[in-house]
């Protein structure tokens, strides 16, 4: 899969040099487009009868080739069209009319579906950009309510190519095979779960077509962590890996500033100190004595440790206490890089202010408080929504999810498309706020460590689930986020 992520419009930018620039016939896009997809099924659920749905465009162009592809290779072909033929233009009138010329039949809706079939949804492509309703929503509601396994065209029908936004419905497929330039939408939002398995193929596209076409987000990948944490010297020493301390862990709540210190000693930090309450210290030493404990009343106590430290990861169950808060406010008048989730994110909320040395980890809900926002917009535009919190808090913004994103400032952001629904439990962000901090202790660059921090994280968590998705613990990261921090072993 390509690191370029663009929005629909780039696509169809990519297609049009690709066609009047490079002389690639349109008819040969779409040909090499419905061969991409049947070869994917065909790998996939070798010889079961197709249920191929087309709608209009360019979209149901490709479902014809692939009606007619499966039709040649002797399977069982069952096509319903939703627009006639006839209404039809250009090349996908020449694909359905291809289709008919080799035999093919063409029924009208509802769903003509052979028994055992995979459907293939060819009903809206990515020009999408009003809800889907009518015909064609009845058309997905049918098609997820089937029970089939379902291959989607390019994108799945009802989902925002450019924000993984749910159009109203959209078809929650198994496969999802898509053309010429990866789409952003399908790695971020609700594209992840609707997507399925997302193969990608360039359809042959020259390389000149993309060279100079704007991207929507750089997908991270291991490159990342090669090119940030090379190989220490054979005479490293601990102080030159960072001093991290962790400023939280408030009254009856030890397990989080727990969970992100030993994050920090496992992404590789020099030295991890826990300011927390006083009636943790030992609780939080005796399950990691790595770890430097100590109990700290008043932002008084608190002003050692900041004069030793590197970086600061503040939030982890730091609650929303007076003693919470001057905790809080001694951290952020440090002048230490600092990396915030879980209540000091909420705090912040409260007094919104803005600065340039730290890293904000929101999940959509804590994204939604600072943004003054409900979830549900946040989700529907997260890459709206991280470009907001950059413009307005500064710094760099790791908006997690599905498809977690990171803006820095006003540059193109990046996503993170490893990761799985496993993680969905609690301690996951502490850990990942103490492999963030750990990573801007290392590499002195905040906007590095939370692109590095969101895929170790992630790929950390996607090691740990290859043993069940359910019951995955965020201690159960702690052994692949080492593994991940040293990609030259």
């Amino acid at each position: 899969m390509p690191a370029a992520l663009y929005a629909a419009a780039e696509v169809r930018e990519l297609d049009r040099r690709t066609i009047q620039d490079h002389g690639v016939a349109g008819y040969t896009l779409m040909c090499r487009a419905g061969e991409a997809s049947f070869e994917a099924l065909d790998q996939r659920w070798p010889g079961r009868p197709l249920a191929v749905v087309c709608g209009a465009g360019n979209n149901a162009g490709d479902g014809y080739v692939i009606a007619r592809l499966a039709r040649q290779a002797g399977r069982v072909v069952s096509l319903t069209a939703l627009i006639e033929p006839d209404r039809l233009s250009g090349d996908a009138r020449r694909a359905a009319d291809d289709y008919a010329a080799a035999g093919g039949a063409v029924d009208p809706w509802p769903l003509s579906m052979p028994a055992g079939a995979v459907v293939v949804d060819a009903l809206l492509g990515t020009g999408l950009d009003r809800l889907v309703e009518g015909r064609f929503a009845d058309a997905v509601q049918t098609i997820n309510a089937c029970g089939a396994p379902v291959v989607a065209v390019d994108v799945p029908s009802g989902l925002h190519a450019d924000t993984g936004r749910v159009m109203g419905v959209a078809i929650d497929a198994d496969l999802t095979v898509t053309y010429v330039g990866m789409k952003a939408g399908l790695l971020t939002g609700r594209g992840p779960a609707l997507c399925g398995e997302v193969l990608y193929d360039s359809l042959g596209a020259p390389a000149a077509a993309f060279e100079g076409l704007p991207v929507r987000a750089w997908r991270i990948t291991a490159a990342e962590i090669i090119a940030n944490l090379p190989p220490r010297p054979a005479d490293a020493h601990k102080g030159q890996s960072g001093h991290v301390l962790i400023v939280g862990g408030g009254p009856g709540m030890p397990g989080a500033a727990r969970l992100a210190g030993e994050a920090a000693l496992r992404a590789g930090a020099g030295l991890v100190s826990v300011a927390t309450s006083p009636e943790h210290v030992s609780a939080i030493a005796a399950g990691r004595p790595e770890l430097m404990c100590r109990g700290v009343a008043t932002a008084g106590e608190l002003e050692p440790l900041l004069q030793r430290a590197t970086v600061i990861a503040l939030g982890p169950g730091l609650g929303q206490s007076g003693w919470s808060r001057e905790l809080y406010d001694a951290a952020l008048d440090s002048g230490l890089p600092v990396v915030m989730d879980a209540d000091a994110l909420n705090l912040l909320a409260g007094t919104p202010r803005r600065h340039d040395a730290w890293v904000l980890t929101p999940h959509p809900g804590e994204a939604g408080r600072l943004l003054e926002r409900t979830t549900a917009a946040v989700q529907e535009d997260r890459f709206d929504a991280v470009a907001s919190l950059a413009e307005k808090y500064g710094g760099t913004i790791l908006l997690k999810g599905a498809g977690s994103l990171v803006q820095t400032d006003t540059k193109t952001p990046w996503l993170c498309a490893a990761g799985n629904a496993g993680m969905a439990v609690a301690g996951m962000g502490d850990v990942l706020t103490g492999i963030i901090a750990a990573l801007a202790a290392q590499t002195g660059d905040l906007s590095a460590a939370a692109r590095c921090g969101a895929w170790v994280h992630a790929r950390a968590g996607d090691i740990a689930s290859r043993e069940g998705q359910r019951g995955l613990l965020a201690t159960d990261l702690f052994p692949a986020i080492r593994q991940q921090v040293n990609p030259q072993c």
